[in-house]
Order: C-alpha cells, then structure tokens, then sequence
C-alpha cells in the first residue's frame, strides 16, 4: 500500500488508535484478534505502533474480527449539527497491487438508508432555497469539481473541489456556485430515521 496517499502520519495515527480502541472494546487480546482476522500478531502489533501500511485486504480482515464498518476503523465517529471535512483531512488509501482506491467523504455515523445524486451547478448559479426537511433527515455533499457555498440556516460554509459537508436539514438550505466554470457535487440525502 502507497503511503503517498496519506497526508501525513497523522491518518496513521487515527488508524492505529481507532484499531486499538475497538480490539479493547471487543475485550481481545493481540493473539485474540489475530485468531479472528487471521492478519498474524505481529502485523496487528506493527499497525498499532504506526510503523506499517496495512493493505485494504488486512484492514477488512480486522473490520470484520472487530465488527464494524471499514470507515470506522479510517476516522473516529463525530456527532456534530454541521461537518466540514476539508480535502486534506478525508482519508484516502490505495492499495498499489490492486488500485482500489477510497476516499472516505463523510463523518462516520451508523446506520444509514440514503439517495445519491450528481449535482451539476452552472456558472455562478444558485439552486434556489430548498425548505428544512423534516427532523432527522441529514444530507451529505462532496465536491467533484468548482467551488460553492452551502447555506445551512444562517451559517454558511465555502466549499473547494474535494471538501465535503454534512449537515442535518432540518433548516432551509440552499447552494451557489461561486466560480465560472460548472460545479459538480455529489449529494446524499439520508431519510432512514424518519422512515
């Protein structure tokens, strides 16, 4: 696995805690988890001291012994109104052997039932206000392309290609794009609590 598609040690840092967190969460051992994932103690133990890249093939093995999701073990959980997640702070892995490649765009919260659609925002042009949802629907955005700011209420946020934003959506909201060129961005609309 590539490491320069880590920003820094930092992402390392976040795996190599969010791994530990969740072995002693499962009350495991070193010798336990390697047991369970069949990834040997020492790979377990190198990962852990922030001294290897584990490829996505360890790190799904792990994933599955420790019950739970890829991205959990890629960023700890955030349970905000509103999440910006700079294109420097997303974590990014590609495994070299196979060039699967994945970027982790938005916070880490469980159990989601979503619509995914592809925006594209002419020049300089606005969607127009889009009336608060009811409570507990949450939207997601990444952007592919451009620069926009997203109006959540009365707080605004600037968007740069690669940036993403969650936000519950229980509030007017509305999208302008802000260079002059078009502006593309993925858009996740999560109604599974209100269901």
């Amino acid at each position: 696995m590539s490491t320069e598609h880590i920003p820094d040690n930092s992402q390392l840092s976040v795996l190599a805690d969010e791994i530990r967190h969740f072995r002693k969460k499962n009350h495991f051992s070193l010798e336990m988890l390697a047991d369970a994932s069949g990834v040997s103690r020492s790979m377990i133990s190198k990962i852990e001291r922030c001294e290897t890249v584990p490829s996505t093939v360890i790190l799904s093995k792990l994933a599955e012994a420790l019950g739970v999701t890829f991205s959990q073990l890629m960023a700890p959980a955030v349970e905000r109104e509103i999440v910006h997640i700079p294109a420097g702070r997303q974590p990014v892995l590609k495994d070299d052997e196979s060039g699967f490649l994945r970027r982790c765009i938005s916070p880490v919260l469980p159990g989601r039932g979503i619509d995914w659609v592809l925006n594209t925002l002419p020049p300089e042009a606005e969607t127009g206000n889009f009336v608060a949802h009811r409570r507990g629907v949450e939207e997601y955005i990444y952007v592919l392309r451009g620069r926009m700011r997203a109006t959540i209420g009365d707080q605004r946020v600037t968007l740069s290609q690669g940036d993403s934003l969650y936000f519950q959506a229980d509030a007017d909201h509305s999208f302008l794009n802000l260079g002059k060129t078009q502006c593309e961005y993925f858009l996740v609309i999560d109604t599974s609590k209100v269901r």
